[in-house]
C-alpha cells in the first residue's frame, strides 16, 4: 500500500513533469542546411520549414532531411536537460549520472 507521503511525492513529481512538458512546448530549436531552415519545439514537433528560393529543387529532400535531423537532435538534448530534475526525483539515473557511471 502507498503511504500518504509517497502519494504526495508522486503527485509532486507528476506536477513537475507536466510543468516541464509545458515549458518544452514553448522552446523553439532551429537548424539550417544550405538554405533549408527547420524549427521544432522542445517536444520535437515541427513548427516550420522554410526553403530558400535559390535552393536547387533536386537538393531539397537531402537538405530537409539533414536540417530536420539536426533540429530534432537539438530538441532531444534540450528535453533531456529539462527532465533531469524530474528523473532525479523519481530515483532514475540521469544522463549525467550515467556518464559518471561509465555508461
Amino acid at each position: 500500500m502507498v503511504s500518504l507521503s509517497q502519494a504526495r511525492d508522486m503527485f509532486r513529481i507528476q506536477r513537475e513533469a507536466k510543468r516541464v512538458k509545458k515549458d518544452l512546448q514553448k522552446i523553439q530549436v532551429e537548424a539550417e542546411a544550405e538554405g533549408v531552415a527547420v524549427v521544432v519545439s522542445g517536444e520535437q514537433e515541427i513548427l516550420s520549414i522554410a526553403i530558400g528560393e535559390s535552393v536547387p529543387r533536386e537538393r531539397v529532400p537531402a537538405l530537409l532531411k539533414d536540417a530536420l535531423n539536426r533540429a530534432l537532435k537539438k530538441a532531444q538534448i534540450v528535453s533531456a536537460e529539462k527532465m533531469q530534475g524530474v528523473y532525479k526525483e523519481m530515483g532514475l539515473p540521469t544522463e549525467k549520472g550515467m556518464r559518471e557511471m561509465g555508461n
